[in-house]
């Protein structure tokens, strides 16, 4: 009868592959910071991002808008829903239920307005 051959299992380290994603963020950083010296890198990267975010979120306001609008009349219905069990809500949740329907309304009749308000807040 052959002796059974003693395999080792390879144990893994799960904290091994951490350090190789961690050194190839550390090199990108330093090639971006190695070349901000030259040219203003940094500033042209967030840029790029921010035009993709903006494209996007541009692409989706009116689904968001419609989430919102639908989040909003859950909110009513869930208020009105404790009121019916005899609970009042607080004082803050039902401000804060109000203040969010305001803005929300405000942002689908009056998209600009809101965006001056943000780009003015923002550039301070």
């Amino acid at each position: 009868m052959p002796e059974p051959t003693s395999v080792q299992p390879e144990i893994t380290d799960p904290k091994r592959g951490r350090g190789t994603a961690l050194a190839s963020l550390v090199a990108i950083g330093s090639v971006l910071a190695a070349s901000s010296c030259c040219l203003p890198v940094l500033p042209f990267v967030m840029a790029a991002g921010l035009a993709g975010g903006s494209a996007f979120l541009n692409a989706a306001r009116p689904y968001l808008l419609g989430v919102s609008v639908l989040f909003i009349g859950y909110g009513f219905y869930q208020a009105r829903r404790a009121r019916k069990c005899q609970r009042q809500p607080g004082i803050i949740s039902s401000a804060l239920l109000w203040l969010s329907a305001v803005i929300v309304l405000f942002s689908i009749f009056f998209p600009q307005v809101m965006a001056n308000a943000a780009a003015d807040l923002l550039a301070r």
